[in-house]
């Protein structure tokens, strides 16, 4: 058969190693099923063709490429719903892992073809066979006879290698992305973690030496935490942190930044010469947090200035730790600027 030429004079070892060079040379996984459908519809004379992926966490078949398509006849069959379950031609294709020929009357978005040929994306592991999506073209007259139509095996099974590499490479892009994420990030509280916060003070520090703009560093510590984690548990200082988090993250200014610290202080890190009046609205804020097990939520903040307090990130944080302390021993829920101001 492989001497076998199309109307298009292409034989079918031509056809696969045309398919072969589309899926070895892209990295577009789009371009790869536009190419890859466009040689199957050639080599078997297809007056129009479909190619859907198929969403495994939706169960949706969603159209990703056609040709001899009208748009807006694409957007109308741009997904097939709930495959396991629909009665859809193309998802009992997925479904049972079969080519199918049909009516092209059953297949909506080849509007105007006379029959239509489905078959599924399938890649095999460890010998079971995992259904990606599916193709189908479709045909002005008869299908084309079954030697014929074996020419399209190769080419499904080289579509279904393209889209599960594709789908491989974007997975470990979410995995990058988020492993990323996670080490930048406190996990408890979603807040940026010491990591990233170490970063950002050299780099505000930095852009206001360059400006000749005052900054601000706070550091926020929970009162009496110890005692919301005797009280309740574990779980309770996690509520509590989770809490105050988010109240500092949604509270602050746009120009204004909050990190996790250490473990129940966080740290804000202010632009500008409104420091000390932002962490006053702060701790005004959480100081309406629900009790915790009865207990109430509460901060003291110490906060210290650049550049009249310091021109390092160690040295602005030691002077906020120590006017934390100072508002922590005059009872907390309040801001200390310097101790001895206080």
């Amino acid at each position: 058969m492989t001497g076998e030429r199309s109307n298009h004079g292409r034989t079918d070892a031509q056809l696969f190693a045309a398919a072969a060079a589309a899926v070895a040379r892209g990295d577009d996984l789009d371009e790869q099923l536009a190419e890859l459908l466009g040689l199957a519809g050639e080599h078997l004379g297809a007056k129009a063709g479909v190619a859907y992926i198929l969403d495994q966490d939706r169960d949706e078949l969603e159209l990703a490429v056609t040709f001899g398509v009208e748009d807006e006849v694409a957007i109308d069959g741009g997904s097939i719903g709930r495959a396991s379950e629909s009665h859809d031609p193309l998802a009992d294709v997925v479904r049972l892992r079969k080519p199918l020929a049909i009516d092209g009357a059953h297949i909506p978005v080849l509007r105007g073809c006379k029959t239509a040929f489905l078959t599924p994306l399938v890649v095999r592991r460890d010998g079971i066979e995992i259904a990606l999506g599916a193709m189908a073209l479709g045909f002005a007259g008869a299908v084309p006879d079954d030697a014929a139509l074996e020419s399209m095996e190769p080419i499904a099974d080289l579509t279904a290698v393209a889209v599960e590499r594709a789908l491989a490479l974007a997975l470990g892009s979410e995995r990058a992305e988020w492993f990323d994420r996670l080490s930048h990030t406190d996990p408890l509280t979603g807040l940026p973690n010491r990591r990233t916060l170490d970063r950002l003070l050299e780099l505000e520090l930095a852009r206001a030496g360059r400006q000749s703009q005052p900054l601000s560093i706070a550091i926020f510590g929970i009162d009496r935490f110890t005692e919301i984690v005797m009280t309740g548990g574990n779980a309770a200082g996690d509520d509590a942190l989770r809490r105050v988090a988010q109240t500092l993250a949604e509270s602050v200014r746009l120009v204004d930044n909050i990190a996790r610290f250490s473990n129940d202080e966080f740290v804000l890190v202010a632009p500008g010469p409104d420091g000390k009046i932002v962490a006053e609205r702060l701790v005004k804020k959480i100081s309406g947090i629900s009790p915790i097990h009865g207990k109430p939520i509460s901060v003291s903040a110490g906060i210290a200035g650049y550049p009249l307090d310091g021109r390092t990130p160690e040295e602005l944080l030691a002077i906020a730790d120590k006017a934390l302390h100072t508002a922590r021993d005059a009872g907390g829920d309040r801001v200390a600027v310097q101790p001895s101001e206080e």
